[in-house]
C-alpha cells in the first residue's frame, strides 16, 4: 500500500492559530474609516458631493457610535454574558442588526421630520427640508446594520465559544 501524507485541513489550522483579542478602540476606528473611504471615494468617482460629505459625516459616524455601543455591550465589563457566548452566531448577529437598525430608523426618521420643524436650529440650505436630512433616512439604519454586523462577528470570533 502506498504511503499517505497526512494532511491537516483548514479547520485544523484555524484551531490551532491564537485569537485576536477584541479591542474596542481598533473596532471603533475600522467603523469610521471604511465606510468613509468607500462611500467617500464612491461620492468621487461619481460626482456626488452629497455623499463624499455625507461619508465622512453621517455615514461613518453612525458607524463608529454603533460599534462602539454594539461593542461595549457585547464586552459587558469584560466578562460577556453568558447568553450571548450560547446564543447561535447567526442569531446573536440578526437580532443585534434587528435592534440597531430599528433604533437608528427612528432617529433617522425623526432627525429628517422634526428637525426642520426647530426654529433654533441654523438651516445650511435655504430650504425647510434639506437633502442632507432626508439622507439620514437611509445613511443610519445601513451604516448600523453593517457596523452592528461586523463588530458581533469580530467579537464573537475572539471569545472562547464560538458556535455556528
Amino acid at each position: 500500500m502506498p504511503a499517505t501524507k497526512h494532511r491537516t485541513g483548514r479547520r485544523d489550522r484555524a484551531a490551532s492559530r491564537p485569537r485576536r483579542p477584541f479591542t474596542l478602540w481598533r473596532e471603533v476606528l475600522t467603523a469610521y474609516i471604511a465606510p468613509a473611504l468607500t462611500a467617500g471615494t464612491a461620492g468621487v468617482v461619481t460626482g456626488q458631493r452629497d455623499l463624499v460629505m455625507a461619508a465622512c459625516t453621517s455615514i461613518a459616524g453612525t458607524s463608529a457610535v454603533v460599534a462602539f455601543l454594539v461593542g461595549r455591550w457585547l464586552r459587558h465589563g469584560g466578562r460577556p454574558r453568558p447568553w450571548t457566548l450560547a446564543t447561535p452566531r447567526a442569531v446573536l448577529t440578526a437580532g443585534l442588526v434587528v435592534t440597531t437598525v430599528g433604533a437608528a430608523a427612528l432617529l433617522g426618521w425623526f432627525a429628517a421630520r422634526w428637525l426642520p420643524a426647530l426654529p433654533a436650529l441654523p438651516a445650511p440650505t435655504p430650504t425647510p427640508a434639506a437633502a442632507w436630512l432626508e439622507r439620514l433616512r437611509v445613511d443610519l439604519p445601513v451604516s448600523a446594520a453593517l457596523a452592528t454586523t461586523v463588530v458581533t462577528l469580530r467579537w464573537r470570533g475572539s471569545t472562547s465559544a464560538s458556535p455556528v
